[in-house]
């Protein structure tokens, strides 16, 4: 001990690997602080945008009026929750809800999940991003638009009914009956969408290696076998990234769709939760009301995308973090 104390030189020095260590963070970040500021402005806007409004999250807890302001109005506790579930119409709205919205994940994914594996098959390159242009374009088309063109399409008198008159079929109301109506929506909502997610499933497609079509083929594997054995698997990966990400819109069936084509003769099974808030909450001024059920839809659909992700996570070894 004394010889160490003495000379200086004796004493243990940290080992490079340390240093190295130690450094690693400081250089990793001398590196890549471009792509740290590349992404500040996107960060800035969602903490403006996303985080901030969740102050008013406290509205669901009070009898809040303008006028008062969010610092004055009194609390009254979950007297919100308990009037959204003890609301005649809540339950019918719920299962409404959820229906629409469950019919739209389902067939969201297994329309544009069947359609990529047939546009996959087609050797025509040109025809290929022709087909796939066109299904992609009504994804920029407002709802403001679709529903006056379908409004116009499935009327009394539209196109579609004169067609059905025309084979010798009575015409349907098409946005006039309940179940018509569900009917409808889905599939202008799969219609509208499925073009954007086959370029999903497209780009899942693109990275399977061409050399395992090639050993399959050299093994007698036909088409059938190929897509079975080698495509299919290559896109299960995406689509439980999709379908996760899906699981916490549950609640959400599609306001702007909805608005647009709904009428008060299906309200019995077209009216979702944000229609009915807009229309019992929002157009009556009862922010508090509204501000619970938009509360109440968060928190299940953040449990739902967590219960979906460890699910993920056990039986498809798909992690974030």
């Amino acid at each position: 001990m004394e010889s160490v104390k003495s000379n200086p030189q004796a004493a243990p020095k940290p080992s490079v690997s340390k240093v190295r260590k130690s450094k690693k963070p400081r250089e990793k970040l001398g590196r890549t602080w471009p792509l740290h500021l590349m992404l500040l402005p996107a960060a800035l806007v969602t903490l403006i945008f996303a985080y901030v409004p969740m102050g008013g999250l406290i509205m669901a807890f009070q009898d809040f009026k303008p006028y008062d302001g969010v610092f004055n109005s009194p609390f009254v506790g979950l007297e919100h929750f308990r009037f959204m579930f003890e609301y005649p119409d809540s339950k019918q709205v719920i299962i409404n809800t959820l229906i629409i919205a469950g019919l739209k994940i389902v067939f969201g994914l297994l329309v544009p999940f069947t359609f990529a594996i047939l546009l996959n098959e087609i050797r025509l390159t040109l025809f290929k991003r022709v087909v796939q242009t066109l299904v992609y374009l009504p994804h920029f088309i407002s709802w403001v638009i679709l529903g006056a063109i379908l409004t116009d399409m499935l009327g009394s008198e539209g196109i579609v009914n004169g067609m059905l008159q025309a084979m010798g079929m009575d015409p349907i109301f098409w946005l006039g009956d309940g179940n018509w109506f569900r009917f409808t929506v889905v599939v202008s909502d799969i219609w509208q969408n499925f073009g954007f997610n086959t370029i999903v499933f497209l780009a899942a497609l693109a990275g399977v290696n061409p050399s395992l079509y090639e050993a399959a083929e050299v093994d007698g594997a036909n088409r059938w076998k190929q897509t079975l054995y080698i495509t299919i698997p290559a896109m299960i990966p995406i689509t439980v990234v999709v379908a996760t990400l899906s699981i916490g819109n549950i609640l959400n069936a599609g306001f702007d769709q909805i608005f647009n084509l709904y009428n008060p003769l299906v309200y019995d099974k077209g009216d979702i939760i944000d229609t009915f808030v807009y229309r019992t909450a929002i157009l009556n001024g009862q922010f508090s009301f509204g501000t619970a059920v938009g509360m109440f839809k968060s928190v299940v659909g953040l449990v739902l995308i967590v219960i979906s992700y460890r699910l993920a996570a056990r039986y498809a070894g798909y992690k974030i973090f």
